[in-house]
């Protein structure tokens, strides 16, 4: 079952010649949903190889505009390409005045429907169901209001044991209670526990996105044991007060973020533009948390099920 996340963009504030603005998208075998869309993420989404056809939410995570700058020529170009699908966005309020502007330039009316859900975490909030996800909202602490996100996967029932089918003759219609968490009732008045009919579902897959944050300790208690973290690492820590005053992280605070919430993995992005690379970010980050990479544009990463 595919939990795999792509970067469609890992740099901070403008893009570069081999960085695009942030973008990330989540797919799953269900839906796919788009985080953050800064300018020049369609083209990102078409080197890729990726469609907006399962993409029923996108997420904002603030409204900077390296951020959602990218969104008005997505949609008008959904348009073009004949979706009528609805699709819903969410962010921080003051969006939809934004977008309506431009759009309103467009001599095409958008053939969907869009509906603008505005909304600003105060603590680990949920806001959607798509497909097999769970959608949750953070607050992170940037210079305007900014949530992070975790989508989640939605908990899957037991396994039943083949071998248990067979022994107790379970007919095919009383499958579906036992895998429910039924227990199972012989013909003599026997009663067969569940955990002897069943193995446990693998336990659900996870990934955080925290976006433009400083360092607080405090954002480990809306991630905590998440299998996949993204988070930003503007600067390295030779530049920590520059950090801290524009609203950022370095990569060693991202890093002790990943190691206190007890994450299975962290990647960085968001990178300034003095850097050429993240060999440093990933230096810096391993020093602290073993399992720390510095993202690239058209990174894809698959999250396998894990027993943590």
């Amino acid at each position: 079952m595919r939990f795999e996340l792509i970067l469609l963009g890992t740099s901070g504030g403008v893009p570069t010649t081999t960085r695009n603005c942030s973008a990330a998208m989540l797919r799953t075998d269900t839906t796919d949903v788009l985080i953050d869309c800064g300018e020049g993420t369609q083209r990102q989404l078409m080197l890729a190889g990726l469609g907006m056809g399962k993409v029923s939410h996108i997420l904002l995570t603030h409204l900077h505009g390296d951020h959602f700058f990218g969104l008005p020529g997505l949609l008008s170009s959904l348009g073009l390409n004949g979706r009528t699908a609805p699709l819903s966005i969410t962010s921080p309020q003051h969006l939809r005045p934004r977008l309506s502007a431009m759009l309103e330039m467009d001599k095409y009316d958008l053939p969907f429907e869009v509906t603008f859900h505005t909304f600003h975490a105060t603590s680990l909030e949920p806001l959607h169901i798509s497909g097999d996800l769970e959608i949750l909202a953070f607050p992170l602490r940037h210079r305007i209001p900014t949530n992070g996100y975790l989508l989640r996967e939605k908990p899957r029932e037991a396994n039943i044991r083949k071998d248990a089918i067979a022994q107790y003759d379970i007919p095919w219609p009383a499958i579906r209670d036992i895998k429910a968490g039924g227990n199972y009732q012989l013909p003599d008045g026997k009663v067969i526990p569940n955990d002897q009919l069943t193995t446990p579902p693998p336990p659900p897959r996870s990934y955080a996105h925290c976006s433009d944050t400083i360092y607080f300790p405090e954002l480990t208690n809306f991630i905590s044991g998440t299998d996949l973290l993204y988070h930003e690492a503007t600067f390295l820590q030779d530049m920590a007060e520059d950090a801290s005053l524009k609203g950022h992280s370095t990569a060693e605070q991202a890093a002790t973020i990943a190691r206190d919430a007890g994450v299975g993995q962290l990647v960085m992005g968001h990178f300034s533009t003095r850097y050429e690379n993240g060999a440093a970010h990933e230096q810096e980050a391993r020093t602290i948390f073993s399992n720390s990479h510095a993202g690239d544009d058209l990174w894809r990463i698959e999250v396998p099920f894990t027993s943590r």
